[in-house]
């Protein structure tokens, strides 16, 4: 843990290949959309946003000159609508924009949308980005392996994706994961050893303390925490496996502690064995979209030939499976990856009734 991992600092930003547009079609992702990215760039000025405690958020509110504040306005309750509704404009006239913020820190720049029901002032949050090919991977690869649904939308050089709820990873630590009892600690121990093999299993990389969020849902006599990815920029990209361990990076570093403290080794193989059986099982539901989606990938450049000899070989070294020597490209080693997961799934279930 002492020897922080490093991460490329821009990551290219990939654009939407024909094979990735179809099969985006094909599962209705793909939208016309009245608004793009590049549109909401032309602000005139801004101003810092500050958190409760008046600390820098890193985002910025943004404001237009009055003549297009208007259009943008009615263009983004569209998209609401499409994104969370059934895209009609009946709900329009219910809707307020009060808020548009953007973010210049990380790969991404993102805006955030905030809309507000004018008639019970409830809000959500929606956001607006480039439309990064290896991004669209990770969200739907999030929707297939992972137990949570996500919704986002596409059209050409823009994508539109809806708010993950929850605390920051980093506030959590900070200020919260102190005041959880022993059990409630144990809880989270055991979601971070799922979480930090999901990640694995998918190579979704740099999940950092601020790339999840803590979702904690009230039972009837205790609190449930659950961890959840809110960033996939760094999905099937770069070259160091450890990359795609949350275990090994030192902003984890509390969370690696947890699990040292409430998990002995062996249920921390219980646990990995638990979340790669779950995966095993989702990817046979979601068998033929999954297969879409993985050529799509096959044929796809969403990494640098440097990278994938590296994870290759890594890998390789993991598992001792031939496979990873031949594959060409990042989508063949996760094919491969999956496949190695899937397949011993399969072997000891069949064993089972031997």
């Amino acid at each position: 843990m002492s020897n922080d991992l490093k991460i490329s600092k821009r990551k290219p930003s990939y654009p939407i290949s024909p094979e990735l547009d179809q099969y985006l079609h094909d599962y209705r992702r793909n939208i016309d959309l009245p608004i793009f990215y590049s549109d909401l760039l032309r602000f005139q000025g801004s101003i810092v946003v500050y958190d409760k405690n008046d600390e820098d958020t890193l985002w910025v509110r943004v404001y237009y000159n009055e003549f297009e504040r208007a259009e943008i306005d009615r263009s983004l309750k569209q998209v609401y609508s499409h994104l969370l509704s059934d895209g009609g404009e009946s709900i329009l006239k219910f809707l307020n924009v009060d808020a548009i913020d953007f973010c210049t820190f990380g790969n991404s720049k993102p805006f955030r949308i905030k809309v507000r029901n004018i008639l019970n002032d409830n809000y959500t949050y929606f956001y607006v980005k480039t439309a990064d090919a290896s991004r669209v991977y990770g969200l739907e690869l999030e929707q297939m392996l992972s137990p949570y649904q996500i919704n986002f939308m596409v059209c050409k050089d823009t994508l539109i994706e809806e708010h993950i709820a929850g605390i920051p990873g980093d506030e959590f630590i900070k200020n919260n994961l102190g005041d959880c009892n022993s059990s409630e600690k144990a809880q989270i121990a055991k979601e971070f050893v799922k979480f930090n093999e999901r990640c694995l299993i998918r190579l979704l990389g740099d999940m950092r303390s601020y790339n999840y969020v803590i979702v904690p849902t009230h039972d009837f006599d205790h609190v449930v925490f659950k961890i959840r990815a809110i960033d996939f920029d760094q999905q099937s990209y770069e070259g160091n496996l450890k990359i795609y361990r949350p275990q090994f990076f030192k902003e984890n570093y509390k969370m690696v502690e947890l699990v040292r403290e409430k998990i002995q080794n062996e249920s921390v193989d219980q646990y990995k064995i638990e979340e790669r059986s779950i995966v095993a099982r989702r990817m046979i539901s979601y068998k033929n979209r999954l297969k879409r989606l993985l050529d799509c990938m096959a044929v796809d450049e969403i990494s640098i030939p440097k990278y994938i000899e590296m994870l290759k070989e890594d890998i390789y070294g993991y598992t001792l499976d031939l496979n990873f020597r031949k594959s060409k490209n990042m989508g063949e080693i996760l094919t491969n990856a999956l496949d190695f997961v899937k397949r011993n799934y399969e072997d000891v279930s069949l064993k089972r009734f031997n």
